[in-house]
């Protein structure tokens, strides 16, 4: 067995108390009061200086006694706000809940930091540690690169890894080039005028226009985008009114689009942009189009790739490594990362169904558990991933 896999599973039973901390206290967005404080304290432990470069933003590095080029590690640490409904006696009960293993990805991240300490001597270059707040907002990885993750030493390569629900525990699988969708997340709000539901010829009704502009955008997909391509618009949130028997006077409509091609999402806002503002014009009342967050696609790049699934392939076993082309769907703010530096992301297998009943829920599902048999997987990639490229990279 690899030497780093060895190690790791010896601190597996520690991995396992940091994730419970951190899982059993979720928080969203960027205010992670509890969560970095913890991060920080275990990084001190560990013999680090760790630094809060941005809100909720934590950087630690490691230098070896060789000089060489600097690797940047990342994890996650932001929850959603959903209330979790598992089983498990270490449940969330705050409204909050890390159902996309952000809980995992951190822990993993301390036990490779503690592997790094274990193994310095072998370091040729320096280890930079990334504890990032608000992935799901889409916001953290770029105030942390404005914040100058990336300098102090310059970055020469970056990893991330996300545990994946329904695959089998421990398989790796890594896309290559674009493998990851760009994201935008954009609200539509409608204005009418409201009345008594009696009288609807006395106002305007925005959920008229609303639903007008809901089936309206669909179009855009069906019909001016190739089959080729791949896109998704997706309405997700969508409010209005109070009462049964009254016209409000607003709605709100939240959603994302979803491209493999920066191009083919400009394309999209901007055709959007014209149906919001046109239906309601014909409809006679108004309607904005915002985009309030956005992420662009993630680009692996394959030397990185080939080279670190090496490494990998030494600690889970050759068939255990699976390369793939074309890209999903799902969308990851450490894409912005991949258009400064040469960047890798992976997905490990964190369970499936046929390995346990419990195992294999949907990401983002309020019933959603992990594997913590893989901590010691990932806690091994980061620290190896991180030693070996530098050894080869000089």
């Amino acid at each position: 067995m690899n030497k780093f896999m060895e190690q790791a599973k010896l601190i597996k039973d520690d991995m396992i108390v940091y994730r419970r901390t951190i899982h059993s206290n979720p928080e969203v967005g960027s205010e992670l009061l509890k969560t970095k404080t913890y991060v920080m304290d275990k990084l001190r432990e560990f013999g680090y200086d760790p630094k809060e470069i941005c809100e909720s933003g934590i950087v630690a590095t490691i230098k070896g006694n060789k000089p060489g080029k600097t690797f940047l590690l990342r994890a996650d640490m932001d929850a959603l706000p959903m209330k979790e409904a598992t089983e498990c006696d270490f449940k969330s009960i705050n409204g909050n809940m890390h159902s996309c293993g952000h809980d995992m990805h951190t822990a993993m991240l301390l036990g490779a930091a503690k592997l790094l300490k274990e193994n310095q001597d072998e370091i040729e270059g320096t280890v930079k540690l990334v504890f990032q707040p608000d992935e799901e907002g889409f916001t953290g990885a770029k105030k942390m690169i404005k914040a100058g993750v990336l300098e102090d030493p310059k970055v020469d390569a970056a990893m991330a890894m996300h545990v994946h629900s329904g695959t089998p525990s421990n398989v790796i699988l890594c896309g290559l080039g674009t493998s990851i969708a760009g994201c935008s997340i954009f609200r539509i709000v409608v204005k009418g005028t409201g009345c008594h539901g009696a009288m609807p010829e006395t106002g305007v009704d925005p959920i008229n226009i609303a639903s007008h502009i809901y089936i309206s955008l669909q179009e855009i997909i069906s019909r001016e985008i190739s089959a080729t391509q791949s896109a998704v618009v997706t309405i997700g949130k969508f409010i209005g009114g109070d009462a049964p028997n009254i016209i409000p006077q607003e709605v709100v409509m939240e959603g994302t689009i979803r491209t493999l091609d920066k191009k083919v999402e400009e394309f999209i806002f901007n055709r959007m942009n014209d149906i919001v503002t046109y239906t309601a014009k014909m409809f006679r009342g108004e309607a904005e189009l915002i985009k309030l967050s956005s992420v662009p696609p993630l680009v692996n790049n394959n030397n990185l790739a080939h080279e670190i699934t090496g490494y990998m392939k030494e600690l889970v076993g050759e068939k255990s490594v699976i390369l793939f082309e074309s890209g999903g769907m799902g969308s990851e703010d450490f894409a912005s990362y991949s258009y400064e530096v040469p960047s890798l992301y992976v997905m490990l297998g964190a369970g499936s169904k046929e390995e346990n009943p419990l195992f294999g829920e949907p990401m983002h599902s309020e019933k959603v558990v992990f594997n913590e048999e893989i901590l010691s997987t990932g806690a091994a990639m980061h620290a190896y991933s991180a030693i070996m490229w530098l050894k080869n990279n000089k």
